[in-house]
């Protein structure tokens, strides 16, 4: 955003990201759209995880509810469409709600 006092060129904001694709590069899965998914930020406004919505549908009764957290540190690019990360099995903790 232009004009916003203090920040750089390389600032992204979520309403920028929300609609990237993130995408697996250790399995090439592809996790549908940010905005779909979801951030867990620490208190100290650090981002500490993704949390994937494995199964994501639009229409919410045909979800299973299936989660997998990927730590922030997996993340490798941020692009111009997508977030790339680099997780294996053993990195991305599986949940169900």
């Amino acid at each position: 955003m232009k004009g916003v006092i203090g920040l750089d060129n390389n600032v992204k904001f979520y309403s920028e990201i929300e609609r990237y694709e993130i995408i697996n590069i250790n399995d090439g899965e592809k996790y549908n759209y940010v905005g779909n998914n979801d951030l867990i930020i620490d208190e100290d406004g650090n981002l500490k995880y993704i949390i994937l919505n494995k199964n994501y549908n639009k229409f919410k009764i045909f979800n299973n509810n299936e989660f997998i957290e990927v730590p922030w540190d997996c993340v490798r690019k941020i692009g111009s469409k997508t977030i790339i990360i680099d997780a294996d099995e053993q990195l991305m903790k599986k949940t169900k709600l």
